[in-house]
């Protein structure tokens, strides 16, 4: 064995071709009592690539929960070329309150990375996740969902210009990358900035468990240690249709204009066309009615959940398809949905 080959942490290591489950502590209750996250880390017998895979910086956002913790607990890592860092949940705080932001003065821990030990309580457990587990690991998957209230087809954010960044959102195999820098504060930006190359994976809605999309995200992770050679005997998946956005032309939010009850009439994932009626809000009489048309074809990545809207609350999120992109949607749509489009 080599020392330089073994995974360190501010008070442990973990040799090659050994597993570790710690918790580690990032913050204090208020009786002085430690919080600490639950990490596994796999450091495979053979040299290769340290791969993080975080969960629940939000704390009610529970799909990536899962995810990670099959990866870390249930896959057989025999042969792994490589290292994994695998943090099912980032925020316990919010996690155990069930809510998205840290309970201690509402703060969002994914807009206080690469955190300050010296500054917010957020900060500082920003802080010593990202020095410990963060920083030491090659390249990172951070695992969403949406907010409560909306649900999200599985995509993947990250900023394409980025050659390194661009090859781990297209390895993840989603059919949707948009792409953006991401919000200052956040994990991927600020570990990507930091020489981590990390993509934002966002799947279904807050609270629950979908297993459908629990399933696909695996498959993605699957393709991703298999492009860089961390099980190479895996292969790299291609989605059957891939599509990058990058630019507001590309993408759009639709708001409401009417205060109301709202019918959605597609779920996240369904193509819609230009034109097409994506919803309609009513007031409690029925007597008045605002109709929600698509600017332009294209997918609806995020819908709303919660039927009740304000005058500009977000509807739905929708992203312009290219015509060779459309034909293969609508190919793969009509093979997965012979009956028709995915109504509501």
């Amino acid at each position: 064995m080599s020392d330089s080959a073994a995974f360190t942490y501010n008070g442990g290591r973990v040799e090659p071709g050994e597993t570790a489950d710690i918790r580690y502590s990032v913050s204090q209750t208020y009786l002085g009592d430690p919080i600490r996250i639950p990490v596994t880390i796999i450091n495979g017998d053979k040299p290769g690539p340290k791969i993080f895979l975080s969960a629940a910086v939000h704390g009610d956002e529970l799909n990536g929960v899962e995810v990670v913790r099959e990866v870390a607990q249930e896959w057989d890592h025999g042969g792994l070329e490589g290292t994994l860092v695998c943090l099912p949940v980032l925020n316990v705080p919010a996690f155990m309150a069930q809510e998205r932001y840290l309970p201690i003065y509402d703060r969002d821990l994914n807009r206080s990375f690469p955190g300050s030990e010296g500054s917010t309580n957020a900060k500082r457990i920003a802080a010593r996740i990202f020095e410990n587990f963060i920083e030491p690991c090659d390249l990172g998957i951070d695992l969403h969902t949406s907010t409560r209230g909306r649900t999200n087809m599985l995509h993947v954010r990250a900023d394409t210009d980025d050659p390194e960044v661009s090859r781990l959102a297209k390895a993840f195999a989603s059919n949707v990358i948009i792409s953006s820098t991401g919000p200052s504060g956040s994990l991927r930006r600020e570990a990507s900035d930091a020489g981590v190359p990390t993509i934002t994976v966002e799947m279904g809605e807050a609270h629950r468990f979908q297993r459908s999309l629990i399933d696909r995200a695996l498959d993605g992770v699957v393709s991703v240690l298999a492009e860089y050679g961390l099980h190479p005997t895996d292969a790299v998946h291609w989605p059957g249709w891939r599509t990058v956005i990058d630019g507001s032309k590309e993408k759009t939010w639709l708001r409401a204009d009417a205060g109301g009850l709202v019918e959605m009439h597609y779920d996240q994932g369904s193509l819609v066309y230009e034109g097409d009626r994506i919803c309609t809000i009513t007031n409690p009489f029925k007597s008045e009615s605002d109709t929600v048309l698509a600017p332009f074809t294209g997918v609806l990545v995020g819908v709303l959940e919660n039927p009740l809207v304000y005058p500009g609350n977000p509807l739905c999120h929708l992203v312009r398809l290219d015509g060779r992109t459309l034909r293969a949607v609508e190919r793969d749509q009509q093979a997965a949905n012979p009956g028709g489009p995915s109504k509501t």
